[in-house]
């Protein structure tokens, strides 16, 4: 069988909407699989059924034919003349922060993302026995990748979260599900950094929390379990000071070829490449991820880290999921709004005035809205859709902030 499918014929290897399948029948559909003629860039459009997109991404791989994953066939004509060679899957896909959604293609060679898997195995304490659950459809790249790992450790993967006993989920995804009952025994979080109070939450719930940091340019770059990152076995990290402040590069045998239409990674002569995101060291080996440099807000005079500010705003009683977006302001050059999720039954005059009493004045939030915090297909909060609608004007009303005197004469 792929050396992505690892369990025995008759074990349960896939388990969506409700259809199980096991692992001798996925082993027959890789091989019986129909591709079409010639050896290009094979198609893998968003809406492909989850057991038929697995098991065509399975059967490329096996044959040696390329996959994009996410696009159809005019994405694949249009992103094959520019892939890298050596490109075996490439991933389409849109980041949070752009609000067009425009795409682009992330491509890597198979070997990028197997290298990793008995690392994350090992520390995610994660092996043939689970049933993993999955909370974002497949042609994202996290979840892609999260399905492969667990065919990988020869467990069952599926999408619901009734008898899973461990789930992939993004920061936000996550604080939504502990308020549900059916949250698993076991949490693998990514995709934005995870904050104290989120963190503390799913302790006190008996989770066993494995974070890691990546992006689909890196794959895996840092993980931990209770707090500080550390680097992902296999990864060199260095912390190269910006002005914005420290920028996080990786070298590892787990990074993209390359970017097709875009994107944000940068490579150096050394192997090095980073994608913007900056991070604080912790301790001698530790460090802390703080949010992107292009998301940092200046407002007056004082530079603030928009992912940063989030999970303090989050660590908010009563705040489930919370978005900082910047507006330009005559005398502060930019102002700082918050968007934020409530879990119902707190009141929003309660959290501007706990964050009063909690944020440094620098960093406080001049206005805020109260809105469900949109998010990408991946899970991420899509930061791009909230700037488009507060450009517009399209929030509705903000609350009232009820500034002090020092913020009038700062204003």
């Amino acid at each position: 069988m792929s050396d992505w499918l690892r369990g025995p014929r008759g074990a349960l290897a896939l388990a969506f909407g409700g259809d199980a399948v096991r692992y001798g029948e996925l082993a027959d559909a890789v091989a019986a699989a129909p591709l079409p003629g010639g050896d290009g860039l094979v198609a893998c459009p968003v809406g492909t059924e989850s057991a038929r997109l697995i098991t065509l991404v399975l059967a490329c791989l096996e044959r040696g034919r390329p996959v994009l994953v996410g696009g159809d066939a005019a994405d694949a004509a249009r992103i094959a003349p520019h892939l890298p060679e050596g490109t075996e899957l490439a991933v389409l896909t849109s980041g949070s922060t752009d609000p067009t959604g425009t795409p682009r293609a992330v491509a890597r060679t198979n070997a990028s993302w197997l290298a990793s898997a008995a690392a994350l195995a090992e520390i995610a304490e994660l092996g043939a026995d689970d049933r993993i659950a999955v909370t974002g459809p497949l042609h994202v790249s996290m979840h892609l990748y999260a399905a492969l790992h667990a065919l990988w450790m020869g467990a069952a993967v599926g999408d619901e979260l009734a008898g899973a006993s461990a789930v992939h989920a993004t920061p936000t995804r996550l604080a939504r599900l502990l308020e549900s009952d059916s949250m698993p025994a076991a949490a693998i979080v990514a995709g934005a950094a995870m904050g104290d109070s989120l963190r503390a939450r799913a302790t006190d719930r008996g989770i066993r929390v494995t974070e890691y940091y990546g992006a689909a340019e890196l794959s895996f770059v840092a993980a931990g379990r209770r707090g500080p990152l550390t680097p992902f076995p296999g990864v060199e990290v260095e912390l190269r000071p910006t002005a914005a402040g420290r920028e996080l590069w990786a070298r590892s045998p787990y990074l993209a070829l390359g970017v097709v239409g875009g994107g944000m990674l940068r490579r150096d002569d050394d192997g090095f490449a980073t994608v913007g995101d900056l991070a604080e060291p912790v301790g001698t080996e530790g460090f802390r991820i703080v949010g992107r440099g292009d998301a940092a807000i200046t407002t007056a005079g004082t530079t603030v880290l928009a992912e940063d500010l989030e999970a303090r705003i989050v660590a908010l009683p009563g705040v489930v999921a919370a978005v900082v977006l910047a507006e330009p302001h005559e005398l502060l050059g930019e102002r700082i709004v918050a968007v934020v999720e409530l879990d119902g039954t707190t009141d929003a005059a309660a959290v501007v005035a706990a964050a009063r009493e909690r944020l440094p004045a620098a960093e406080l939030p001049r206005r805020w809205f109260v809105s469900a915090v949109p998010t990408t297909v991946s899970g991420k909060s899509a930061r791009g859709l909230l700037r488009a609608a507060l450009a517009a004007g399209t929030l509705g009303p903000a609350l009232p902030s009820h500034p002090t005197a020092s913020d009038r004469s700062n204003a």
